[in-house]
């Protein structure tokens, strides 16, 4: 599967990508507005949308039509991976499932060393992520 962590370095320009770009090839607000058949003040209260989080999608794609670029939209996972984000929680899953039957078994005075509770996590988290149950996200 694809590494995303790279992605994660790439921070937002503090006034946005619309303003910063069209900063960096030299378009004015003007001419932007002139490409989008809207005023310049349309344009100005774009950028301040992007900047608040209130933009729509369709508007970033129009812009970037109007700039010649493409717009590339998507989820970058915390892990860096697809892989990793499912692996964290199939484990927290089996750890919570493991753990349960192990305070049942301590309360019995039947309690299993932390080596073998891990080895039951581990095996249980190998068994989710070959099943990939839908109750790995609930």
């Amino acid at each position: 599967m694809l590494r995303m962590a790279v992605l994660q370095k790439v921070a937002m320009p503090t006034h946005g990508w619309v303003k910063a770009i069209r900063g960096a090839i030299g378009m004015s607000l003007q001419q932007l507005g002139n490409r989008l058949a809207i005023s310049k003040q349309a344009v100005l209260d774009l950028e301040n949308r992007e900047q608040a989080g209130t933009v729509t999608i369709k508007a970033l794609r129009e812009v970037a039509q109007a700039m010649d670029m493409q717009l590339v939209y998507g989820f970058i996972p915390k892990e860096g991976s697809l892989e990793a984000l499912v692996e964290r929680r199939a484990t927290e899953l089996a750890t919570e499932i493991v753990m349960r039957t192990a305070t049942t078994m301590q309360l019995e005075n039947q309690a299993n060393s932390k080596k073998r509770i891990a080895k039951a996590i581990k095996e249980r988290a190998h068994t989710l992520l070959h099943l990939k149950p839908k109750t790995l996200w609930d």
